[in-house]
């Protein structure tokens, strides 16, 4: 598979530190959203990509709990979550690499799998290993709370989701000896003046980049194999096709000419 195209390393993207409340075992990643929300807009503008408010919404949660998530996990892990929803019926997709900090996503809501209930699906590969799947269900349409439950049932400990303001997030997560008493009656505002009633220890910044790395080579590698099958299925007597990343829906358009010439260098 052709190489993906690197970060903007120039992009200041977002700060998400953490910090390690050190009474209590546990650990917070936090943070403002907002440009990376503007980044996800500009990026929906750009693609021509209308998701509806409802849709949109999850999106922006699930993007945050990600985030956090990645922020405290190790950096040599590539992570994907996919979050099936019933009530409404929409797929959320997210994806990032911990190494460069990229981290990208897109709604689905055609022909999404009708079943009995929601499913979180969480894909991680760390350094060369071979990757691993974790899926749980969840009640209610918040993905926060998906998230929360995968902690529980496949981190084996536990995370708290908390929304802070418009679009400022935090994550706490129980470590060895954790005061569980303290971690389950953990509220917003409680987590808001962490700094000022317990002995919070910073650990590390990292920086995170709406990014997905996709081009044209890319996508001229995913068509290949039905080209080499059945190009008239393919192209069905046009010259050009449209075709979006799915990873984060952005778009490409291959003519038939260069996707010959892409199958015939690869014979």
């Amino acid at each position: 598979m052709p190489e993906i195209t690197p970060p903007n390393l120039n992009d200041a993207g977002l700060n998400v530190p953490t910090k390690f409340v050190r009474s209590r075992n546990a650990l917070v990643a936090r943070a403002d959203f907002s440009d990376l929300f503007v980044d996800y807009y500009l990026h929906l503008s750009a693609q021509q990509m209308k998701p509806a408010p409802e849709h949109d919404a999850i999106f922006k949660r699930a993007l945050a709990a990600f985030v956090l998530h990645a922020a405290s996990r190790p950096r040599n892990e590539l992570t994907a979550w996919t979050i099936n929803f019933q009530a409404p019926l929409v797929n959320v997709f997210l994806t990032g690499d911990n190494e460069t900090g990229a981290v990208t996503g897109r709604v689905f809501d055609e022909n999404v799998k009708e079943g009995p209930d929601n499913l979180f699906y969480a894909d991680l590969v760390r350094g060369r290993g071979e990757k691993r799947r974790s899926a749980v269900t969840f009640a209610g349409p918040d993905p926060l709370v998906a998230a929360e439950r995968f902690y529980t049932q496949s981190e084996q400990r536990g995370a708290r989701f908390f929304q802070l303001g418009e679009e400022e997030f935090a994550l706490v997560t129980e470590h060895p000896d954790c005061d569980l008493a303290w971690f389950n009656a953990l509220t917003g505002d409680a987590v808001r003046d962490l700094e000022t009633t317990e002995t919070v220890v910073p650990l590390e910044q990292r920086v995170f980049r709406w990014h997905c790395g996709c081009n044209q080579a890319r996508m001229l590698e995913v068509l290949a194999p039905t080209m080499r099958q059945d190009p008239e299925e393919l192209f069905g007597g046009d010259e050009k096709i449209e075709i979006r990343c799915p990873r984060c829906g952005a778009r490409y358009a291959i003519t038939r000419e260069a996707l010959e010439a892409h199958v015939g260098q690869k014979q």
